[in-house]
């Protein structure tokens, strides 16, 4: 009776949609293994860690341990191989129905972003203090430079702020009390492009399309693909 258990703990892992078998109040019933354990036991206890260390959070423990004993003792199943068989199908096909649920909500909520900040974008051009360049970069001039202008070789220390459109910010070397420092032809185009537009000592917003920016990609976990960028940029010194 052997079944793909990597393909389900996979599937289980990937969705973690099936985290109702699980009983979440049950009391924690580890047993601390004794300094003085045997070499047997040690291993033992290492290969078991091993183990559920690649099951997934939503394992039922109890089944998963009764099966580890029953087979362990090689005790008759408590399932037939038609059982389990029809319980693997009908668990794919669970998971593939929640999975085709979640790729329609996630295209919904791509839709509606798009559209979100394409009208954002549309709306913010329509600002007289906006100027907007060939690629499509928009930016606004908030206080005038004195000093040099950086080049698309140059090396600049900026102070900025990194925002989303609905305002989150994602990044900002004020927030760390400190500029950075970075060569202008390793950063984002629109960056490349915007700071060429200042002079040292000046103070400008740069709204990026996503184009511009970071693209379908986005960056994991603070900026969502697609998205244009808005960048209160000081620069504070060409080199």
């Amino acid at each position: 009776m052997k079944f793909p258990i990597a393909i389900i703990c996979l599937s289980l892992f990937s969705t973690g949609l099936i985290a109702k078998s699980i009983d979440t109040n049950s009391k924690d019933q580890t047993t601390k293994m004794p300094a003085n354990a045997s070499n047997v036991e040690k291993i033992s206890y290492a290969l078991g860690y091993e183990v559920a260390q690649q099951t997934p959070p939503e394992l039922d423990m109890n089944s998963f341990i009764k099966g580890v004993r029953e087979g362990h003792a090689q005790e008759k199943p408590a399932y037939t191989e038609e059982e389990l068989q029809k319980a693997f199908e009908e668990f794919q096909q669970e998971i593939q129905k929640q999975q085709e649920t979640i790729s329609k909500e996630d295209e919904a909520k791509v839709k509606k972003a798009q559209k979100a900040n394409t009208e954002f974008l549309k709306e913010n051009a329509k600002k007289p203090s906006v100027k907007i360049t060939a690629s499509g970069l928009q930016y606004t001039v908030t206080k005038e430079g004195t000093g040099k202008t950086p080049k698309a070789n140059s090396t600049v220390k900026v102070h900025y702020i990194g925002k989303l459109v609905d305002g989150t910010v994602f990044d900002s070397s004020i927030e760390r009390g400190e500029p950075i420092e970075f060569p202008l032809d390793q950063v984002i185009s629109g960056w490349t492009e915007g700071l060429q537009l200042m002079q040292e000592g000046g103070k400008a917003t740069f709204v990026i399309p996503a184009e511009l920016a970071y693209g379908k990609q986005g960056i994991l976990g603070s900026i969502p693909p697609n998205s244009p960028l808005i960048f209160d940029v000081e620069l504070l010194q060409v080199k």
